[in-house]
């Protein structure tokens, strides 16, 4: 497509792209499904971090979400939601940041898989005369943080955490699903991540305390899930916009990508094969996340800019401003004059989404391509 057939002439490239109608489908089809399983869906909008996209999630009105930075939860608070999980283990010295929010008559909850932590939240709660809401987070796969369901200090940190009235539940996230290619798989992973919260909930009630939340989630596990008796909750974040990871494990299909980057063609080197643009790691992030996948997708899977993936092209290199499109196994790389924008699909959503400042939003259901709105993206912590 020459420069001059461009429908979203404006913008300096590179940019985030985001096609509104692929959010709402992605939106609409996990709702469906964690409606069907009778459980309530919490958004993390880690990915999106952005108000417009929250409220695409709650149909317009603010609902539950979860976290990952002080930041967001400050953002989003000031947005009007007043039911927010920042669901990275807490630092003590963040806890004036929580108490603060709290006491705006924000129902913050944090995590935390510590006796350590458990003591410092119960000393500034009972020095702030209210609960920290705490959720203790369970290990059900090896994969990052939290207490294995058989560790002796998970019922002394729920203990802890009573004195002060702040035990609010468990919480468990299977990040090993994101390895897992087939649906099977991630349909077990999904259910091992349920029964181990709710065994860790149940050996809570067990020793007398109180659980009141069972949080679960990941995006292949959300999507997988066929039961969650003894769930009270489900997160994923990934889903609203999914990525090239998402298609490799077979979450969704290339055509639900949601979130691509446009770049243009800044040059050519035919003694190596290559096309340059102005997209590299600084547009994309250097995530490399299906290069352990059946398909390597490079850096991202070029397309043009109706979305339409160009046979064979990926982006395979990347400097700083720099990126390099090569073909697939020798493929004969496309003439693509310096000028032409194409579009990136990026491996890892949540990666590439943080290098911009926001999103240039289209909707492709619409009658025209043009650029609609620019929605500002959350930063920092």
């Amino acid at each position: 497509m020459p420069p001059s057939a461009d429908p979203f002439a404006g913008p300096d490239t590179p940019f985030a792209l985001l096609d509104v109608a692929k959010v709402k489908r992605n939106i609409a089809r996990l709702a469906a499904h964690t409606g069907e399983l009778g459980v309530a869906l919490r958004p993390h909008l880690k990915t999106a971090k952005s108000l417009e996209v929250a409220a695409l999630a709650h149909g317009g009105e603010p609902g539950p979400i979860t976290v990952s930075t002080l930041a967001e939860a400050e953002a989003f608070a000031d947005g009007g939601y007043r039911d927010i999980l920042y669901a990275v283990g807490i630092d003590p010295h963040k806890l004036p940041r929580v108490l603060a929010l709290l006491r705006r008559g924000i129902k913050l909850s944090i995590l935390l898989d510590s006796t350590t932590q458990a003591c410092a939240v119960r000393d500034a709660a009972a020095a702030a005369g209210m609960p920290i809401p705490a959720l203790i987070e369970i290990d059900c796969d090896g994969h990052r943080g939290g207490f294995p369901v058989d560790h002796p200090a998970l019922v002394e940190t729920g203990r802890i955490l009573a004195e002060s009235g702040s035990l609010a539940g468990v919480l468990a996230h299977a990040g090993e699903s994101y390895f897992a290619p087939s649906l099977a798989g991630q349909r077990e992973a999904a259910h091992h991540e349920r029964d181990v919260a709710v065994a860790a909930a149940q050996l809570l009630r067990d020793n007398g305390l109180e659980v009141t939340t069972v949080s679960v989630g990941s995006t292949p596990t959300a999507h997988a899930a066929t039961d969650l008796t003894g769930v009270t909750e489900v997160r994923a974040g990934n889903y609203v916009f999914f990525d090239l990871v998402m298609a490799g494990l077979g979450v969704c299909a290339v055509e639900d990508l949601a979130l691509s980057i446009v770049v243009t063609v800044i040059g050519h080197r035919p003694d190596h094969g290559w096309i340059l643009t102005d997209g590299g790691w600084m547009a994309m992030s250097r995530d490399r996340g299906t290069a352990q996948q059946a398909v390597d997708q490079g850096y991202g899977l070029v397309t043009d800019l109706a979305g339409t993936p160009i046979p064979g092209l990926l982006m395979t290199g990347a400097s700083q401003e720099h990126g390099i499109l090569s073909g697939r196994d020798g493929a004969v790389l496309p003439d693509l004059p310096i000028g032409t924008r194409l579009r990136i699909l990026p491996n890892h959503a949540c990666a590439t989404a943080a290098q911009h400042r926001g999103y240039h939003v289209i909707d492709s259901g619409g009658a025209t391509p043009a650029i609609q709105a620019f929605w500002e993206r959350v930063s920092g912590w």
